[in-house]
C-alpha cells in the first residue's frame, strides 16, 4: 500500500478512536489483517460463545475460519436447520461480531438491515459487540456522509450480492424503494455505549467489506 495512505489511515484511525472514547466505545488500530485477527483473538478469550450477523470483514481478516477452529463455542447460523433459533442464540452469546456499513470520522456507527437481525443484536442482547471496520468506510465528521456511503455503497453492493430484484442492484445507486427485496429496512445510528466496554471496534488500514 502507498506510504500516504498508510499514513493517513493512522492519522484519521487516531481521530476516530478518540471519537469512540468519547462516546463509552473503545477502539484500536490495526494496520493489516493480520494484525486485526490478532487484536480479535486477544479481546475475545477461549471458551467464549460467539455468533454474528453477516459480516465479511471478519471473514476477510480469518476470524471466522480461527474461531471455527479454536476452542471457541462459534455458533453458525448456517450449519442450523432452524436459522431463526440460531439467529436468537445471538442475543445471549458472549461476543456478536459486525462490522459498520459506515462511520463518521468522530466514531459514530452506521448499520442498515433486512432481517433487523444484526441490528436489535448490536443494540441489545449479546455481552459484547465486537466491529471490525476497514478504514475504507470511515466518512465525514457528518452523520449524512455516513448515511449516503451506507445507502449508496454498502447496500445496493450487498443487494448485487444477495441477487436481489432492487433498482438499486439494476442502476448501484439508492433510489429509497419499498421493493419488496429491500435490505434497508432497518437502520441503526450508535452514537453512544451506555455500558463500558461492551462495544469494541477495530479499524483495519486495509479495504474490508463493502
Amino acid at each position: 500500500m502507498n506510504e500516504n495512505i498508510i499514513k493517513r489511515n493512522e492519522l484519521l484511525a487516531e481521530k476516530v478512536i478518540k471519537g469512540l472514547k468519547s462516546r463509552n466505545m473503545t477502539g484500536f488500530y490495526a494496520a493489516t489483517k493480520e494484525e486485526a485477527l490478532a487484536k480479535a483473538l486477544e479481546i475475545i478469550p477461549e471458551g467464549s460463545s460467539v455468533t454474528m450477523g453477516g459480516c465479511m470483514s471478519a471473514r476477510e481478516i480469518g476470524l471466522v475460519d480461527s474461531l471455527k477452529e479454536g476452542n471457541y463455542n462459534f455458533i453458525d447460523r448456517d450449519n442450523y436447520e432452524d436459522k431463526r433459533a440460531a439467529m436468537l442464540m445471538a442475543y445471549d452469546a458472549d461476543y456478536f461480531l459486525s462490522s459498520a456499513n459506515a462511520m463518521t470520522n468522530d466514531g459514530v456507527i452506521v448499520n442498515i438491515d433486512g432481517n433487523a437481525n444484526r441490528v436489535s443484536a448490536i443494540a441489545q442482547g449479546p455481552k459484547h459487540v465486537l466491529f471490525i471496520v476497514g478504514m475504507n468506510k470511515v466518512c465525514g465528521e457528518d452523520l449524512d456522509s455516513a448515511m449516503k456511503r451506507a445507502r449508496n455503497v454498502a447496500a445496493p453492493i450487498n443487494s448485487q450480492r444477495f441477487g436481489l430484484n432492487t433498482p438499486c442492484t439494476k442502476t448501484g445507486a439508492c433510489f429509497d424503494c419499498k421493493s419488496p427485496d429491500t435490505i434497508c429496512c432497518q437502520f441503526l445510528i450508535t452514537r453512544f455505549s451506555r455500558h463500558p466496554g461492551r462495544i469494541t471496534v477495530i479499524l483495519v488500514g486495509e479495504d474490508l467489506g463493502f
